[in-house]
């Protein structure tokens, strides 16, 4: 008995020192204060007197807990809504920037908020708005370039809403896919951006978490079949334009690696490159078309038959920057000598692309803008704001970037051989930097 004694006084004795730093929880402190001596030595605990058992004393000790959590922020609500003669409720949803009240009231209650040095308990307001304050990116490799930088628009833009970022990685399979989205199920989340594996075709764990209420954004790499927000660049208009670069220095036996068929992005740029040859009177060869995957040695034994053999490609257009450092990689091995014996294209955010040698011509995409738009439609999501339609796709623009492996002696003069059609593409949105 004294033991047990013992270890009960020890632990309310933490729970009242917590609460005396509350200046208005005295009167609970007093109620379960009253209930022990200074001393655990003489502790009265008989079951029979005090009609206390261990069940009533953990009871005692949640309710300890959760008054210490909320008297503070309850009281201070009290006190705004007296001194805005508004209700809890308003004032709340006021401080939550809800859309159910006026921008004037908003701005009427923050100033008050502000004045009077409120600060809202987020443990209790998660508690009771059952919100994690945390959003999930699944991306299929935080090491590629362009999902690094699109991790890091996100995050700044969740960090603005007081909300946590949780990453997971694919590795470009669709059973971690659908591992991660089972995972998510439960509502340890409040929304998820996701951009889609190399090897999702189907997306039907994907429609299951639309289907339990869940805020669910596409970015980059999208499911066309799923009607949520999605956040893409001009994959199409990109590739027909660094095709047509291609074209315009001179190329006329041009390559493209592919690095998926089931991927929304590799088809589109695909189409774009076949459109670009197909309007400057170029022939279609099946045969240039490598299709490659996430196998390193697979894909350089693939390019290096490409490259080797006798009706080689003068022009190599790589949708996926790892495939163009493959292709550099041959050209070495082989002793091709890049822009002279074959120029080189690709869709590529990195940092680097400058120092290579050459240095790679590049179309880059606006990937930490991708992150920030993405997460900015997902919180209007989460927020249940308004927006034009949870299919809204949303383009942004890629640039060119020309660098030395493209390099011609003169630029942009169109073979003699080639006769050029006016492309049927829509306005270009696509901006070329020299």
């Amino acid at each position: 008995m004294q033991r047990f004694a013992e270890k009960i006084y020890a632990h309310f004795s933490c729970l009242f020192e917590r609460m005396i730093r509350s200046e208005h929880c005295n009167k609970t402190l007093k109620k379960y204060k009253s209930l022990f001596s200074p001393n655990y030595k003489q502790v009265t605990l008989n079951y029979q007197k005090l009609s206390i058992t261990k069940f009533s004393l953990n009871i005692s000790a949640l309710e300890l807990k959760k008054k210490s959590y909320n008297c503070k922020y309850i009281m201070n609500l009290k006190q705004l809504s007296k001194e805005l003669n508004l209700s809890i409720s308003t004032i709340s949803k006021a401080l939550r920037d809800s859309a159910e009240i006026s921008a004037a009231t908003k701005k009427k209650v923050q100033e008050k908020a502000k004045e009077l040095n409120y600060h809202a308990n987020p443990f209790a307001s998660n508690l009771r708005n059952q919100k994690s304050n945390t959003i999930a990116v699944i991306i299929p490799a935080i090491a590629n370039n362009f999902f690094s930088s699109a991790i890091n628009g996100a995050e700044s833009f969740a960090q603005e809403k007081d909300y946590h970022v949780l990453i997971y990685q694919t590795h470009e399979a669709l059973e971690k896919e659908i591992s991660v989205s089972k995972h998510l199920q439960n509502g340890r989340v409040d929304g998820i951006m996701i951009s889609l594996s190399s090897e999702t075709s189907d997306t039907s764990h994907l429609a299951a978490l639309k289907n339990k209420g869940i805020p669910l954004v596409f970015f980059d790499r999208v499911a066309e079949n799923i009607d949520t927000p999605k956040i893409t660049v001009d994959d199409y208009e990109s590739s027909y334009i660094g095709t047509e670069h291609l074209i315009k220095n001179g190329c006329t036996k041009i390559a493209f690696l592919s690095i998926s068929n089931v991927l929304s992005i590799s088809n589109n740029r695909k189409k774009g490159y076949l459109d670009a040859l197909k309007a400057y009177n170029l022939i279609q060869d099946e045969g240039y078309i490598v299709d490659c995957n996430y196998d390193e040695t697979a894909n350089k034994s693939k390019i290096r038959n490409l490259l080797s053999s006798t009706d080689k490609p003068d022009g190599l257009f790589a949708s996926v920057e790892e495939l163009a450092i493959a292709s550099y990689e041959i050209c070495n091995e082989i002793n091709l000598n890049i822009p002279h014996d074959i120029k080189i294209v690709s869709f590529s955010n990195l940092q680097t692309a400058s120092l290579l040698n050459p240095s790679l011509t590049t179309i880059t995409q606006p990937a930490y803008e991708i992150g920030r738009e993405a997460a900015s439609v997902l919180f209007k999501l989460i927020e249940n704001k308004e927006i034009e339609t949870t299919s809204e796709n949303i383009v942004l623009k890629s640039k060119l970037i020309i660098r030395d492996s493209s390099r011609a002696k003169a630029i942009f003069d169109i073979p003699t051989n080639v006769q050029q059609k006016e492309p049927n593409i829509p306005k270009r949105s696509t901006n070329v930097l020299i």
